[in-house]
């Protein structure tokens, strides 16, 4: 069960999301978001998961989520900021995919069963596939109803409206290979708690054990 603690806001919340012990830190380049960074600070906030990771004497994947910007550029932004992987979040074709690959980071990117019906993992030769609400960022949950019925075969993480109070059941009902989570770990928009992550992470992996 691979966690993901995304769209995260400040060296101290980095810390403590990899302290729960994540296996993945987002930080979010996305003009309009409330969890919009700049550069500079993109790279102080993946330079302190790797620097927490390694005193704890394991690794996380450091994400670069965008949604907007040309892949190739997004790919060369991760590199430049420091992320192992470049998520490609929306309508992103195959070949944008293989233009952020060409530049070297690892791409995960995400999609919805609104824009994508019938998804297929490494459809479009993405490393990881994420599945989200219909609306990004929202907070929303959306009707999960039948997705373990699509035979998802490969890496996928289940996202959109989880939180602490129910990724559990998510788990249990959908068994992704991983959980992504933003705003359900939020004490304000755009505002991580730590508390809410440390939660998150414990009942997921609760969840997949069961």
């Amino acid at each position: 069960m691979l966690v993901k603690i995304c769209g995260l806001d400040t060296v101290a919340n980095v810390r403590a999301a990899v302290a729960a012990g994540a296996d993945a830190v987002g930080v979010v380049m996305s003009p309009g978001s409330p969890r919009d960074r700049t550069a500079a600070e993109a790279t102080a906030l993946l330079a302190a998961a790797t620097e927490a990771a390694a005193e704890a004497g394991r690794t996380v994947d450091t994400v670069l989520v965008v949604s907007t910007m040309p892949a190739a550029e997004a790919a060369r932004t991760a590199v430049a900021v420091g992320a192992s992987v470049v998520q490609l979040h929306g309508r992103y074709d195959a070949d944008d995919v293989a233009a952020a690959r060409a530049v070297g980071p690892r791409v995960w990117r995400a999609t919805s069963l609104r824009d994508e019906p019938s998804p297929r993992v490494g459809a479009r030769g993405e490393e990881v596939l994420l599945l989200d609400a219909p609306v990004p960022g929202s907070g929303e949950r959306w009707d999960t109803t039948g997705l373990a019925a699509l035979g998802l075969d490969g890496p996928w993480l289940l996202a959109g409206g989880l939180s602490p109070a129910n990724v559990a059941a998510a788990v249990r009902e959908v068994r992704p290979g991983g959980v992504d989570v933003s705003s359900g770990v939020e004490a304000a928009r755009g505002v991580k708690d730590p508390d809410l992550v440390r939660a998150f992470v414990a009942h997921a992996r609760a969840a997949a054990a069961g």
